[in-house]
């Protein structure tokens, strides 16, 4: 690589992450994969690791997505999340590519259609998001049956997707009694495929029966959805509340911890690009910090354009934790107290930085600090100790 800042993915990790949530949730028969926008942006080349895994069906956002996972990965099913414009579904027939559909509108559209070869397609219900999906039970039962006199077309799932975790609100059961009674019509045990679940709902409820899919996110990425229960007088009182709201909202059963045991498989490092002499009380980068003490001032070629500011407060160089005093679009300044090598190899997040602490400092999630890396950044690969770069 040219510009020596990069992600490192440990696609051995992401492996053991979902033997490890199968090892833990088994009854499932389909485990879906989330790797829209780029598998989290740890690079769609991770679909061979999530596959080797255990993974079984991947789940993208658009057509584009689905053809791009095509290179690396040609036998296994996908699923488009969001409705693939009609101009397309040859596209998708060719690919094997699986439909949403989530109106009746779009239903009759579609059969209009001349299709040549088997059409896969998932049924959206709308059961509280209202974000997609058949709100009206007619319209759902009049689609289903048109879709399935139609010799081309094979209805293999159902889903659904829960708007809260459901562990002290009362979304979580409504939105499963409505999917029961949108569906009251439709004989689910002749869906081949019916999924709801996704990550924090897999590890806060128990299996739902009449789902044999999950859809797995942010957990295969290494966060495992954990709370545990403190014992400051902070945790005590929120757990306080939370018990108190169960009992308002008659929540059905959940769990707060688990015993997961994930590991996040991405790693950001850069080097050092220059290191120049500083006096106190020199005025230094576009917010004029002041220097506070005689020392050195470093800059990294990375900055907010890589997704990377000040706000990550410190990097780890030779040991020390070094505190970043200004950002740039392409480079960030750090303050140290001694002189350090050009090249000198920089940790922006990793084995001494977890991310966890990362998001914490920027008051994100997971998703969120995953997706604002930019594909600046080669992602370089890593995969029984060989490493390859990749560009995106």
């Amino acid at each position: 690589m040219q510009r020596k800042t990069y992600a490192k993915i440990n696609g051995d990790i992401l492996t053991n992450n979902i033997k490890e949530i199968k090892e833990k949730y088994p009854d499932y028969e389909y485990y879906f994969g989330i790797v829209k926008n780029n598998a989290y942006h740890h690079g769609i080349k991770c679909v061979l690791d999530l596959i080797k895994g255990g993974i079984n069906y991947l789940a993208v956002s658009s057509l584009e997505e689905a053809l791009e996972i095509r290179k690396y990965a040609n036998d296994i099913p996908i699923l488009c999340l969001e409705p693939i414009h009609l101009d397309y579904i040859m596209d998708a027939i060719n690919n094997n590519v699986t439909l949403t559909i989530e109106s009746l509108e779009y239903t009759e559209k579609l059969l209009e259609m001349d299709l040549y070869d088997t059409l896969k397609i998932h049924l959206k219900i709308d059961s509280g998001m209202h974000r997609l999906g058949f709100f009206d039970k007619e319209e759902l039962k009049k689609a289903y049956l048109l879709l399935k006199e139609n010799k081309h077309i094979l209805v293999e799932g159902m889903y659904s997707h829960f708007a809260t975790s459901g562990v002290m609100d009362p979304y979580f059961d409504k939105q499963v009694n409505k999917f029961l009674e949108l569906t009251e019509n439709i004989p689910l045990k002749d869906i081949p495929i019916v999924h709801m679940g996704r990550s924090l709902t897999l590890v806060n409820h128990p299996k739902l029966t009449f789902c044999n899919g999950i859809r797995l996110g942010i957990i295969m990425y290494g966060f495992s959805q954990s709370r545990k229960e403190g014992k400051s007088l902070q945790s005590k009182i929120r757990k306080l509340k939370r018990t108190w709201l169960q009992k308002k909202y008659k929540c059905s059963k959940t769990f707060l911890e688990n015993d997961l045991k994930l590991k996040t498989a991405m790693e950001l490092y850069t080097e050092i690009l220059s290191a120049r002499p500083v006096k106190k009380d020199e005025v230094v980068g576009y917010s004029t910090y002041k220097i506070k003490e005689d020392g050195y001032l470093l800059t990294l070629p990375v900055g907010y354009a890589d997704g990377v500011n000040k706000n990550f407060k410190y990097v780890y160089i030779n040991g020390e934790y070094l505190k970043i005093i200004d950002d740039c679009m392409d480079m960030l300044l750090v303050f140290s107290p001694h002189k350090m090598n050009i090249g000198t190899e920089v940790e922006i997040f990793g084995k001494h930085i977890p991310i966890s602490s990362v998001c914490k400092l920027l008051g994100i999630n997971g998703y969120h600090l995953f997706n604002q890396i930019s594909f600046r950044v080669v992602r370089v690969h890593v995969q029984n100790n060989e490493q390859e770069e990749i560009s995106y």
